[in-house]
């Protein structure tokens, strides 16, 4: 019901065969443009503030360029990217020209290409911010282009390192600051391979192309990576053609990739792959923590482990929210959180079926909706069982009977349709409030007048804002006797710190509902206690720190979290009791067994970047710093 800011989606190609190879199969010049095209368009769910793409032409001679880019802003920004390299494609006159001549001087046709859908996560906006991220050089064995889908949590300490070895970073961003510690390491291995070729009596041209041809990316990232603390996937590509993808040890953030003979590709999401390249699920492979898949410029194809494996920590809430439901096992794993909540579900109607309408609101809540509705129904299809036989058992069975039990049914309707034409930005104040009740529209005639119960299930309740300005308005207007609303995740409680915009701790319900109710109970000492040992903890080593948070959800359960979130985001003017039902952490690790990461909700952080950065959110919360992170 309310739009998180997704995560960032990366995309990488590299071709394997010569570019007339791609002409005379496909057709085209342009394959691995259309494949970049598709792969980022596909992915457009993970990006909607800005996106880039990047070119490297392996073949092009001195004096002409090699290194292209192009970034946007905006929800348009794949559509205008495209639209500006096929303009200077299309100006290039490529039609019956040769490989030679489209080595030369056919821009953005190349060898390595590089895709990025930006959804910033640090409040950091603007074309500056948009990826890839390009470190340009005279020698083409140095120049590097990078983009990744990722958050660093000690980028203080990150950005100290590079400025003790003398660098001069222009931007404090964590993607400045890992684009030039990689280009520090590059430098190192091309001064490596510099000194070991003079040796062997190389010089000029030979040397350089020597260079290019040896360049080993484990020693590069090797030299960088075991410093970074968060979660990621970072991208690179060389300009001489060597390109990267690097997963972080825990696995938090997802990478994909298929190769054959022709192509390596690179994704954030496996159905992606599978739909680009028309290929079986089996052929593209989960890019495993730690791992990196590497191509040389030579194009030698190698998966290998760059950082130790560390503890199973894949982000659950990406299953849950931002993947599509297109992979078979997400599909799976989203019915498998609806099923789980059929008792509490039930529970909150009191069993009475008869005078219960479900439905689901946002679209992308359709697949928890599902399996939510499979397991009502085997609880339907329990009773009417039951009925049956105790009907026989009584001597009382006839086929009238066994027609009015069979025909009981689970009311499932279309109860809301989002609006998508109505804008709210030009109101302020109440009146912004007031046009935001009416985003979605209402089904009338469906709910009977005080007596249905309605249920409604999203995928996360996160904020409350649109719940309680919109949704719950909207179906008090059904006057029914009761409102559900289902979530199918848990309650989210803590930022999240690893590439999704979840980061103030006032703005989750849950933290409010928590606090509130301390107050409520005489128990605000803990806030206070809490406070001055999270400034306590400021003193001890990154690693040594626990997350101090957690206290305060100690003294209360799950439900009297929910209800105090019931009470407070429901309208001062709503007729209708409303109850809030949130999938279990037990329930979710049941749905998504392989994915385990949980630390939105559980506060089990998987890196100690994460506990340092929870426990100076408190801080900022209580000192009234509302906005920092």
């Amino acid at each position: 019901m309310e739009q998180l800011k997704h995560e960032c989606g990366v995309a990488m190609i590299r071709l394997l065969k010569p570019l007339e190879y791609y002409k005379e199969k496909y057709g085209t010049y342009l394959y691995g443009v259309n494949k970049l095209y598709l792969l980022m368009e596909k992915q457009h769910n993970r990006g909607q503030e800005g996106a880039g793409a990047g070119v490297i032409k392996m073949n092009a001679p001195a004096g002409h360029e090699y290194v292209f880019r192009e970034r946007a802003l905006g929800a348009n920004a794949i559509q205008e990217i495209f639209s500006n390299i096929n303009t200077q494609i299309e100006n290039a006159h490529i039609q019956d020209k040769s490989a030679d001549w489209i080595d030369e001087y056919a821009p953005f046709i190349g060898e390595v290409y590089m895709g990025h859908l930006r959804y910033s996560t640090t409040g950091r906006s603007g074309i500056s911010y948009v990826h890839p991220f390009l470190r340009r050089n005279n020698w083409c064995s140095r120049t590097l282009m990078l983009c990744g889908n990722f958050n660093m949590t000690n980028v203080d300490e990150i950005f100290n390192a590079v400025v003790e070895k003398g660098q001069h970073p222009r931007i404090y961003s964590d993607t400045v600051i890992i684009l030039e510690q990689l280009g520090y390491a590059l430098d190192k291995e091309n001064s490596r391979l510099y000194h070991e070729f003079t040796e062997k009596g190389l010089d000029g041209i030979g040397r350089a192309k020597a260079i290019e041809s040896n360049l080993d990316l484990r020693n590069v990232l090797e030299s960088a990576a075991p410093g970074w603390d968060g979660g990621y996937v970072i991208c690179g590509t060389v300009g001489s053609g060597d390109m990267w993808a690097l997963r972080d040890p825990h696995g938090i953030r997802p990478a994909f990739y298929y190769h054959d003979d022709e192509i390596v590709v690179v994704a954030s999401e496996r159905p992606v792959i599978q739909t680009v390249m028309n290929v079986a699920r089996k052929d593209v492979h989960e890019l495993m923590p730690g791992n990196a898949i590497m191509v040389s410029k030579g194009g030698d194809v190698k998966v290998e482990e760059i950082l130790p494996h560390g503890k199973n920590e894949r982000c659950s809430f990406e299953r849950i929210y931002f993947s599509r439901g297109s992979d078979a096992d997400i599909y799976k794993e989203r019915k498998a959180l609806g099923r789980n909540l059929a008792d509490k579900i039930l529970q909150g109607v009191d069993y009475d079926l008869k005078h219960s309408v479900f439905s689901f609101i946002p679209n992308t809540a359709e697949v928890a909706f599902i399996g939510m509705v499979e397991g009502l129904e085997k609880y339907l299809d329990a009773y009417k069982a039951d009925k049956i036989f105790q009907a026989g058992s009584e001597g009382l069975l006839s086929p009238e009977i066994i027609q009015n039990i069979m025909a009981q049914k689970l009311r499932i309707e279309k109860l809301a349709i989002k609006d998508i034409k109505l804008r709210t930005f030009i109101a302020e104040g109440e009146s912004r409030n007031d046009l935001a009740a009416h985003v979605y529209d209402v089904t009338y005639g469906i709910v009977k007048d005080g007596q249905d119960a309605v249920v409604v299930i999203d995928d996360s309740i996160v904020r409350g804002t649109t719940l309680k300005q919109s949704i719950i308005k909207m179906l008090d207007r059904l006057n029914p006797r009761k409102i559900v609303i289902v979530s199918s995740s848990p309650q989210v409680r803590y930022p999240d710190y690893y590439g999704i915009d979840m980061s103030r701790m006032a703005e989750f319900c849950a933290f409010r509902a928590a606090v509130q109710l301390l107050r409520e109970r005489g128990q605000e000492h803990i806030l206070d206690e809490v406070y001055r040992e999270a400034l306590r903890q400021e003193e001890l080593p990154h690693d040594a720190r626990v997350n101090c948070v957690k206290r305060i959800y100690e003294p209360f359960s799950d439900d009297e979290i929910s209800d105090k979130i019931a009470q407070m985001l429901t309208p001062d003017d709503c007729k209708t009791e409303v109850k809030i039902i949130y999938q279990t952490l037990s329930g979710l690790h049941r749905a998504v067994p392989d994915c385990p990461g949980d630390w939105y909700f559980s506060g089990d952080y998987p890196t100690p970047g994460g506990n340092v950065l929870v426990n100076r959110a408190y801080i900022n919360f209580y000192e009234g710093n509302h906005d920092k992170r």
